[in-house]
């Protein structure tokens, strides 16, 4: 995934803001995640998360990711 469009920003932001959980699927394998923050770690645009069952922090690097769906 190259870029987010102006749509899935929002949505994104909005989970953020909501603690709304969100599936992103990167290297074949879905994770479904609490986002905290979005940000840049080295030039590359992030996203903070929790898992929801562990509360393990993960930070996923937005270019690497596939897909990204809030999930309602």
């Amino acid at each position: 995934m190259a870029q987010l469009s102006s749509a899935q920003y929002d949505a994104l932001e909005r989970a953020v803001v909501d603690r709304q959980r969100i599936a992103v699927m990167r290297r074949g394998t879905e994770f479904i995640v609490i986002p905290i923050s979005i940000g840049v770690r080295a030039g590359k645009e992030t996203i903070e998360a929790l898992h929801p069952t562990t509360g393990e922090r993960l930070t996923l690097v937005i270019d690497d990711l596939e897909e990204i769906e809030v999930v309602r």
